[in-house]
C-alpha cells in the first residue's frame, strides 16, 4: 500500500507524503530574532503497517488527524513538558460504536505517539501553519 501510494518512511514511524500545501504563506516566529515563511497549512496521508508505531514526538502547530480507513489508530498524547507524561489515549477509526473519533485534534507543542496494531491503518493529518521539521522534536 506504501508504494501504491507512494508513500516514503517518517523520521517518527509509519509511511507519508504530503499531498498539499497552501498556496498562502505567512511569517511564522517563536522569538524576534527567528522569523521563517511557511505555508499556512499543510496536508499529508499517514499509512501505519501492521506492528508500527510512531515514536513521541511533538510539532509547534496544531494538527488533526482524520480517519481515510483501514484500521484504527490508537494515539496517546502526552503533555507540553520537556519529556512526554502520557495523560490520554483516543483511537482514531470508523468503529463509532465502541468509542472511535474519526478525527482526532491535537494542539500546538503537545508530545503525541501511536501505538502499534495489528491491521493497517489510514489517515490524513492537516497541521496549521504548516508543517515544518524545524518545529519537529522526537524524544
Amino acid at each position: 500500500l506504501a508504494s501504491a501510494l507512494n508513500l516514503e518512511p517518517h523520521p517518527e514511524g509509519g509511511w507519508n507524503r504530503r499531498t498539499w500545501a497552501s498556496p498562502v504563506s505567512d511569517d511564522v516566529s517563536e522569538d524576534e530574532a527567528s522569523v521563517r515563511r511557511r505555508a499556512t497549512a499543510t496536508v499529508i496521508i499517514f499509512l501505519l503497517p501492521p506492528g508500527e508505531s510512531s515514536a513521541w514526538h511533538k510539532v509547534a502547530s496544531a494538527e488533526t488527524w482524520i480517519w481515510n480507513g483501514l484500521g484504527s489508530i490508537v494515539i496517546d498524547v502526552g503533555g507540553t513538558g520537556t519529556s512526554p507524561t502520557p495523560e490520554q489515549r483516543t483511537v482514531l477509526g470508523g468503529d463509532l460504536a465502541v468509542g472511535e473519533q474519526l478525527q482526532v485534534h491535537i494542539p500546538a507543542g503537545v508530545w503525541q505517539r501511536t501505538i502499534p496494531s495489528d491491521h493497517s491503518a489510514l489517515a490524513s493529518c492537516v497541521v496549521s501553519p504548516g508543517f515544518d521539521f524545524a518545529d519537529f522534536q522526537l524524544e
